[in-house]
């Protein structure tokens, strides 16, 4: 054995059965492989040794407590001497963190020390998140992620998911066997190409699903070891990312037709060949043009949801039927007017639909006449259908060719105005007081993300509606006063919906994801809010009691599943809700043997 490592050093060092204490530093063993000793040509073995010390418990996130293990943890798991002596509680040492997040005065700092903490100690962090989740939730997700993934690049230190880009098309089953969890239950996916509002962000894109999935557990329960994030590199068409310097991602524009259509093939058989039939595959910030082909295409044959298109929706549905309580009346009495007719505009729009055919019995091709878009070129009209892709053709409407959102407005009347547009301040004074001028409660919802791209402020959506607008955006505003009242404004936020979705659909063990589940989701949720929620005005629930609220949501769409015949989990469990509950990852620190 020992010529056998003499030959592998490829050079004169000793082994470490020649070695004198004289040979040694301080007792410590030498260059035992000769990496020392090697010129930077010769190839050295990355050798290591799996040793159940204290060091490697200590920087293993998973496991790692800091201060606080104990007194006889210390002694049984060698961690004497890698401590100081003081012992800590989880919750004081929450306390120190959030103690120093606070006094970074820049978001983007305040994420990557989150991002830090994940990576040293995983269940503090998600202790954080979850007991200070209407703090956090900005810095984690919206709109903060929106920066981090534009600096990605700058900001990366080390991987938290897999990226699968071009090179490895033919091994892309291999490459998910690199991953170390086998047992994966949620993967959340994306190509970077429409990351929120801004647009291709290439391979740095990977910021949404790893924060998405960060709040699959923090606020849907799902343990993080069964959590995988992916961003599928096929180039990017943004010229700027192409020149920096610092862009960690392939430098080459977007692959597209047959060769994009491949990689996502094999990609998808992959994923089902490696963790099986019952793993949920979230599309995320997929382009409009590839997101519904995607949905189309993998709906029937695999466990696929697509957040932008489905998860927005079910939010937003949720958020019109909690106004019928506070308003009075039915959906089927109102008429919706979209600004932004894409995966997120025509999602809505198609689950509020459904919704109207459900209560009314009547058939969704009438349902749809109640709702009307605007796209870049104006109202969708019957006379513009040839040349309209074709999710927008369910919405093209018998009416006058008009050119902009103020004139159909004032044509259509609507009672709801619904922005998913992507585009800052274009819901202007003229318009907010045009749709207030013929409704005593105008529902406006100003949804598209990040905040900068916000159809309008809460400040100007109460002031120009003289305090009569029922509002709610997508991502947070502060409250607003006016005329000597104070008014908050809802969130219709994703993360209401999609990490209780997902924990209805692991515990069920769903094979397919049906619409009618995405209804009970909106449903539950909006069962969630309070009439105490009512007297502010808020159509959603606040997001300090996002875990009871995650599993309504879960026990609803469970149910839905079972009552479908997609759920394959049996018995069904009598308490759905409780069960819910019990299958939450708890963050609190377990004592070790």
């Amino acid at each position: 054995m020992e010529s056998t490592l003499k030959g592998i050093r490829g050079c004169d060092a000793p082994g470490v059965l020649d070695m004198d204490d004289a040979a040694t530093v301080g007792g410590g063993v030498g260059d035992t492989y000769g990496e020392d000793c090697a010129t930077e040509d010769q190839l050295v073995t990355p050798w290591t040794v799996s040793v159940a010390s204290g060091y490697n418990l200590m920087r293993d996130p998973r496991y790692n407590k800091g201060l606080a293990f104990t007194e006889r943890e210390r002694e049984t798991h060698y961690l004497r001497g890698l401590l100081p002596p003081a012992i800590v509680s989880q919750e004081l040492q929450e306390r120190k963190i959030m103690n120093n997040i606070r006094q970074y005065q820049v978001p983007l700092q305040r994420y990557m020390a989150m991002m830090d903490l994940q990576e040293n100690n995983e269940r503090l962090f998600y202790k954080l998140l979850i007991d200070n989740v209407e703090e956090l939730l900005p810095v984690v997700y919206t709109p903060t992620v929106g920066e981090a993934c534009q600096k990605y690049g700058s900001i990366f230190s080390r991987p938290q998911g897999l990226f699968i880009s071009l090179n490895e098309k033919g091994k892309i089953l291999e490459v998910l066997k690199n991953w170390p969890e086998r047992s994966i239950q949620v993967i959340v996916v994306t190509d970077g190409e429409r990351i929120l509002g801004l647009g291709d962000l290439g391979c740095q894109g990977m910021g949404i699903p790893v924060g998405k999935l960060a709040l699959y557990t923090a606020l849907g329960g799902v343990r993080p070891s069964a959590c995988l994030p992916i961003t599928l590199d096929v180039g990017t068409n943004n010229k700027d990312l192409l020149n920096d310097e610092f862009y960690i991602g392939l430098r080459q524009r977007r692959a597209t037709g047959q060769e994009y259509a491949d990689f996502l093939q094999e990609f998808m058989t992959a994923v089902k060949q490696n963790y099986g039939e019952k793993v949920l595959i979230q599309f995320e910030d997929f382009a409009n043009h590839n997101a519904f082909e995607l949905l189309t295409r993998y709906g029937t044959t695999h466990l696929v949801f697509n957040d932008d298109i489905q998860g927005t929706a079910s939010v937003v549905l949720a958020g019109l039927i909690a106004a019928q309580k506070l308003l009075g009346g039915t959906l089927a009495e109102h008429t919706f007017l979209f600004l932004g007719a894409g995966e997120a505009g025509t999602g809505i729009a198609e689950l509020i639909a459904l919704e109207i055919s459900r209560q009314t019995k009547a058939p969704i091709e009438e349902c749809r006449k109640k709702i009307w878009l605007v796209d870049s070129k104006g109202l969708i009209v019957s006379s513009r259908k040839e040349s309209l892709q074709h999710f927008k053709k369910p919405w093209a409407h018998e009416h006058g060719t008009i050119g902009n959102l103020l004139d159909a407005v004032n044509a259509i009347k609507p009672t709801v105005l619904i922005g998913t547009s992507g585009k800052g301040q274009t819901f202007t004074q003229d318009v907010i007081e045009a749709i207030s001028s013929f409704n005593e409660r105008p529902i406006i919802l100003a949804l598209s993300n990040p905040t900068s791209q916000s159809e309008c402020t809460a400040e100007q959506a109460y002031t120009w509606s003289k305090g009569r607008a029922v509002f709610a955006t997508g991502s947070p505003f502060d409250p607003v006063e006016y005329d000597g009242k104070i008014y908050v404004p809802g969130q219709a936020n994703n993360a209401y919906i999609f990490p209780g979705f997902g924990l209805g659909v692991v515990m069920s063990g769903a094979i397919r994801v049906h619409d009618d589940m995405l209804l009970a989701a909106s449903e539950a949720l909006a069962q969630q809010v309070s009439e105490e929620n009512f007297e502010k005005g808020v159509i959603y629930p606040p997001f300090s009691n996002i875990r009871k609220i995650s599993a309504h949501i879960a026990a609803n769409v469970a149910a839905k599943a079972y009552e479908l015949g997609l759920a394959s989990r049996r018995p069904r469990p009598k308490d759905l809700v409780k069960y819910a509950e019990s299958c939450m990852y708890s963050p609190v620190y377990r004592n070790y043997r």
